[in-house]
């Protein structure tokens, strides 16, 4: 502070002229100046500076001089006094020492760095220094060693930022591909030398609790020469020629430039065979059900025909909030035939909701899979009647009726809001309290659990499918936390009549949750991506939602 405020034409900050006169007078006084009369000692040493005798040079040279400028004892003397021997106060910033100046400059972002070079011919000077951009890089982008290497290469630490991870930083973070129903997650990271896109892909069903798959699409680097390269890694022949264009904020494309690089010497169907080994891990004969080859086939002709030419929108992870029933984020989830699925997980007030990242042509990326009410939970029977889906299903479908009865009357309350009769709004508040007698009613008949607000966790309690339920995990967990009313997305093919079905939301632990059809008499079982994804938190609540409805308008 007192070295900003000398540089800015002031004098010394408040503070540093209040250590001073305690050290010059009593060190043991807490007494303050006011502002007069420390403007007034302001204004003598400059005069005493200027020309004041010898005594008073020896009454302002203190330790704060010394101590900050590494000048020692300054005698200053006055005419035929003894002459001024300590360098002189810097009035501007341009005046410190070459190396404060690095570290001050290293400070600051490096978007701000290009305006500080057109100062004066010193700061551009300073600004060549490549501790400067080696900080920067590490700071914005969190490279380490691996500048080093660049450096040993002949790229500086300036080049790599101004050329490569300054142009290329707005496509870091998370996106999704626009592939039709299918969509995808790509991550966008520096990683080591290398700005890479990373196709993740959920594990091969229905192992869900396996890690992630990863495949690069394209890559950015400067080995090869003075300035950025784009490469496209589809296919299987090694890196090639790429392009990315930025079509408009939160969007990108990637466009490949030597799509023959994607062609297998077999053809079609060579290229089919590898890719249905690297997307199923296993062969077409191995997949007995018909349905299922018909999916992977189509599958695979569709989003083939890109060539890794393709577009892509940002998304964000959700930001936690403590009132949440578990840390939202991604999961992957099994959904039948069409294979390993991966959803976000995300809560609004008491409803907790799970997104499409992935999709298929029944039900595509973007849509709300699972919206589950949190302020409907449902405590399970015992062991033996959950073995029942009648039971199950006579929990939750009472929970339906009731909130199928509620949204009714909400509608004629709001009705009768709008007409404005006197009449029809006493009938609303009679009805509005019949309904909490009914609802006190049928919670008391579905068992409800304690709320997801309390802060100790509920004890886990046994878990068991209904016999009459499939599921393509047979080992899941045998306990669970929490339960609650739910609704799951299904429709024909092509998304075509979409309907939300009544199921159950089970709570296993923070990293799983399950989820019964109980229409399609089928579980889906979720476990947490546990990869550390960087640039990719949404700023705010509103964003994210924003980003949301976006997404559902991608596919709809």
């Amino acid at each position: 502070m007192a070295v900003c405020a000398r540089l800015c034409g002031v004098g010394q900050s408040r503070r540093c002229r209040r250590r001073q006169r305690q050290n010059q007078q009593d060190q043991g006084s807490d007494s303050d100046m006011d502002e007069e009369e420390e403007e007034r000692i302001v204004g003598q040493r400059q005069s005493d500076v200027g020309g004041g005798g010898p005594e008073s040079g020896v009454a302002t040279a203190g330790p704060s001089d010394a101590g900050e400028y590494g000048s020692g004892h300054v005698n200053r003397g006055g005419c035929g006094g003894p002459s001024n021997t300590g360098p002189p106060h810097p009035q501007s910033l341009a005046d410190l020492p070459p190396e404060l100046l690095v570290e001050i400059l290293s400070l600051l972002p490096g978007t701000a760095l290009p305006n500080v070079a057109l100062v004066c011919k010193k700061f551009k000077q300073i600004l060549s220094t490549e501790t400067i951009w080696r900080r920067r890089c590490i700071e914005e982008f969190g490279m380490k060693d691996d500048l080093r290497k660049m450096e040993v290469g002949g790229v500086s630490s300036q080049d790599l930022y101004v050329k490569l991870l300054h142009p290329y930083r707005h496509i870091l973070g998370l996106w999704q591909p626009d592939i039709g129903p299918y969509g995808g997650l790509l991550n966008v990271v520096v990683d080591g030398l290398f700005i890479i896109g990373w196709m993740y892909l959920p594990p091969h069903d229905p192992r869900v609790e396996d890690p992630m798959r990863r495949r690069p699409l394209f890559r950015i680097h400067m080995w090869e020469s003075k300035k950025a390269t784009v490469e496209c890694m589809y296919g299987h022949k090694g890196p090639h020629k790429g392009d990315i264009q930025t079509v408009k904020k939160d969007e990108f494309s990637t466009k490949c430039n030597q799509t023959d690089h994607h062609r297998m010497p077999g053809g079609r169907q060579e290229e089919f065979r590898t890719w249905l080994e690297e997307e199923w891990g296993r062969t077409l004969e191995e997949i007995f059900h018909e349905h299922m080859q018909e999916l992977i086939l189509m599958k695979f002709i569709y989003t083939s025909q890109y060539d890794n030419c393709l577009t892509y929108r940002r998304i964000y992870l959700p930001p936690p909030m403590p009132s949440d029933l578990l840390q939202p984020g991604l999961f992957k989830g099994t959904y039948g035939s069409h294979g390993l699925e991966i959803v976000m997980l995300s809560f609004h007030e008491t409803f907790a909701r799970a997104t499409k990242l992935t999709g298929d042509p029944n039900v595509p990326a973007g849509q709300l899979t699972l919206d589950v009410d949190l302020s409907r939970p449902v405590v399970l029977p015992d062991l033996e009647q959950q073995r029942n889906i009648e039971e199950l299903s006579r929990l939750v479908l009472g929970i339906q009726e009731e909130v199928q009865r509620e949204a009714e009357q909400q509608a004629k309350d709001t009705s009768a809001t709008v007409r404005g009769a006197a009449k029809g709004a006493c009938g609303s508040s009679s009805a509005a309290e019949g309904m909490e007698a009914d609802h006190g009613a049928s919670s008391d008949s579905c068992l409800p659990g304690p709320s997801s607000s309390t802060t100790s966790p509920p004890e886990a309690q046994p878990f068991i499918l209904p016999l009459e339920v499939t599921a393509r995990n047979e080992v899941y967990p045998r306990t669970c936390r929490e339960c609650f009313y739910g609704t799951g997305l299904i429709a024909g093919h092509g998304f075509t009549s979409p309907e939300r079905t009544p199921g159950l939301f089970v709570l296993f632990d923070q990293d799983r949750f399950g989820f019964i059809w109980l229409e399609l008499k089928s579980f889906s079982l979720y476990s947490r991506l546990t990869d550390h994804l960087a640039h990719a938190h949404a700023p705010n609540m509103e964003r994210f939602e924003a980003m949301l409805r976006n997404m559902q308008s991608w596919t709809s």
